[in-house]
């Protein structure tokens, strides 16, 4: 059975050091896909924009520097509060938004619970699949059977 863990939120689109902007937002985790989260950020188009990245990024995003080239994520302080820091590149452009800790922590906690760390795979049905891919089917002991046993060649015979 799929669950799915959301929170709404607002962001802060950083703009620069003195001015910023809200941005609504989606934080989803879905035990079907468990290495992944997705975000949905709504900003006034008649579609949201949406990135999916690594759960383990913000998993560790929440207590230290981390990621490289398209997702980098970091905690830090502003104006006495604890935020998360979260830079986004693509080839449309760079985005730099400030989220609440507590907000981003107590969700990720959520998601941990319902799926521990290093119990993803478990999620993904591999084995079953392979399991079921590899299964011999009914037609297989036609197909591997020697219809012509009696044709062998032997030493010799041209």
């Amino acid at each position: 059975m799929d669950t799915v863990v959301e929170r709404e939120l607002e962001l802060k689109l950083v703009l620069s050091p003195e001015r910023s902007i809200p941005v609504p937002a989606r934080l989803t985790y879905r035990t079907e896909d468990p290495y992944a989260v997705h975000v949905a950020f709504h900003i006034g188009s008649d579609f949201p924009v949406h990135w999916t990245f690594a759960r383990d990024l913000l998993v560790e995003g929440v207590f230290r520097p981390c990621g490289q080239g398209d997702v980098r994520i970091w905690p830090t302080k502003v104006d006495r509060r604890n935020v998360i820091f979260v830079a986004l590149t693509s080839p449309d452009g760079d985005a730099l938004l400030e989220v609440p800790s507590v907000v981003v922590a107590a969700w990720v906690e959520r998601t941990l619970r319902l799926v521990p760390p290093g119990t993803e795979t478990e999620r993904l049905g591999i084995d079953e699949a392979l399991a079921e891919l590899l299964a011999p089917l009914p037609a297989d002991d036609l197909w591997l059977s020697d219809p012509w046993a009696s044709d062998e060649w032997q030493d010799g015979d041209a």
